[in-house]
């Protein structure tokens, strides 16, 4: 990979690369931008098939946080981490303890929070080790796990996406495609479930997605036929890249509104899905609940699980804007949603 072309391309201000032998941590923290403030982002640990694999994910994942904290009007940059390795099997508190270790040599240039592989009580581990961390246990003073934040999120982009594209903010009696049932699918899931929806589900994790279908009344639908589905909404809610030149085609649906981050992989994906009809809510407008609510811990008053959960709902309002600006400048979502943002930023920037 050429390392600094992409650096430049997205315009991070640096990638920090950390490794401890004792507990064999292969971490990698970027930081996108803190224009706005620091840059915020969970740590991400999985079993990457490669460096280059990991910082691409790294480049995208931070990118991705700085539009999702400007477009929810944070006082917060973007950043992200990832940990190489089965979280089952490399996650100890050793590793967790070095990873501590090494945000703090950061200085607060980034401040670290749970993500995919990693859980609140892993952060309080981190927290000895570093005080830039966010989403500590609520009987901790923080704001406990960002996942049923986020999947409020979505259901506010859905209300909005379903205004947009049939007139009404009412889902009761809409089909909905869930992928990924994982923390965030599964509190979405239940969500929809409240509000009179038909749902499928699948997941890669096949017992996980039968106990979820079973739990809640929902159809199960094998992993690799989700995206295909006939439904009203298709929500992305596992790894990113699933809408591709592969999956576009397929699609069955009217709107796509889900948790996944960097759901968009390859040239002109947004292009193809608006071409399709299929109006669009960009990921990091639909899934910032997550950083919305732990932003609320940095708050010199402190967490406000009231305040976090009506600034959550706001998210409906963003959505709202994003499509209507679409339409009325004929542009993709996507474009709207990162000109929306790099106002924001570039305002910042010019003060």
């Amino acid at each position: 990979m050429k390392i600094f072309a992409e650096l430049v391309g997205r315009g991070h201000e640096g990638i920090y690369f950390a490794s401890d032998a004792a507990s064999g941590l292969q971490a990698i923290i970027g930081v996108h931008s803190t224009v706005l403030g620091p840059a915020l982002g969970g740590v991400r640990i999985r079993d990457y098939a490669s460096s280059d694999e990991a910082l691409l994910d790294v480049l995208r994942l931070s990118e991705g946080m700085t539009y999702k904290a400007a477009a929810a009007s944070l006082p917060l940059g973007g950043g992200k981490a990832v940990i190489v390795g089965d979280p089952t099997r490399v996650k100890t508190e050793a590793l967790l303890e070095a990873y501590g270790r090494a945000v703090e040599q950061l200085g607060g240039t980034y401040v670290t929070a749970e993500d995919v592989g990693t859980t609140v009580e892993d952060l309080l581990v981190v927290a000895t080790q570093t005080e830039h961390v966010t989403g500590l246990p609520v009987s901790d003073g923080g704001s406990g796990d960002p996942s049923p934040a986020t999947a409020r999120g979505v259901r506010a982009a859905m209300r909005a996406t379903s205004d947009h594209v049939w007139g009404t903010t009412d889902l009761g009696n809409r089909r909905v495609a869930i992928q990924g049932v994982g923390k965030v699918g599964i509190e979405l899931l239940a969500l929809l479930e409240q509000e009179g929806c038909t749902v499928s589900v699948a997941d890669v994790d096949e017992e996980r997605a039968e106990t979820a279908a079973l739990r809640y009344g929902a159809q199960l639908v094998h992993a690799d036929e989700i995206l295909s589905q006939p439904c009203d909404i298709l929500a992305p809610c596992a790894l990113g890249g699933v809408l591709n030149d592969r999956t576009i085609p397929e699609l069955r649906c009217a709107a796509i509104v889900g948790s996944a981050n960097n759901q968009l992989r390859g040239t002109g994906a947004a292009e193809r899905i608006a071409d399709a009809g299929i109006a669009y809510t960009p990921d990091f407008i639909a899934n910032a609940g997550g950083i919305i609510n732990i932003a609320e811990e940095l708050r010199p008053m402190g967490y406000s699980g009231d305040r976090a959960r009506a600034e959550v709902e706001r998210i409906f309002d963003t959505t709202s804007h994003i499509l209507a600006r679409a339409k009325h400048q004929g542009i993709t979502p996507r474009t709207a949603a990162v000109a929306f943002a790099e106002e924001r930023l570039n305002a910042q920037g010019a003060g």
